[in-house]
């Protein structure tokens, strides 16, 4: 029972340590409009896109990067660290964070892609960092 609590308490300051990097990102890129970490199963790990539900996009999330890590491994580039869709109304960036999770960021139109990027980068590192730390069953809270 104290293993579990400690396992449950542990799994919950990785995830308010998920959330405090989800909020530095946002206040270091104003035109963020939403990001999302999912594990590489698609489970939503942590997510900043208020009050929409991250769970279809995190299914998305990782299917994309199973089928980036397919066209990588075809164009003989190795491992996928970062994809990056320019859309009509904005750009969508996945960085990989470790071999566990997926960073998801979306921006309005017009971001400065390369701080963009740069920021997206080191909040990759540093939540791969974090799981690397954490027990594998981090859980989704309810803020």
């Amino acid at each position: 029972m104290k293993r579990w609590r400690a396992e449950r308490n542990q799994a919950m300051a990785a995830q308010a340590e998920l959330n405090g990097e989800l909020a530095r990102l946002r206040a270091a890129v104003p035109q963020l409009t939403g990001s999302l970490v999912v594990g590489i199963d698609g489970k939503v790990l942590a997510e900043d896109f208020g009050a929409a539900d991250g769970g279809p996009r995190g299914a998305r999330t990782a299917d994309v990067l199973a089928a980036a890590q397919r066209l990588s491994a075809a164009a003989a580039l190795g491992g996928v660290r970062e994809f990056l869709v320019r859309g009509d109304q904005g750009w969508l960036a996945a960085h990989t964070a470790g071999d566990s999770a997926v960073l998801m960021l979306v921006t309005e139109a017009g971001t400065n892609v390369g701080r963009f990027r740069l920021e997206a980068a080191w909040s990759a590192a540093r939540i791969a960092a974090l799981l690397a730390g954490a027990p594998e069953q981090l859980e989704k809270t309810t803020s």
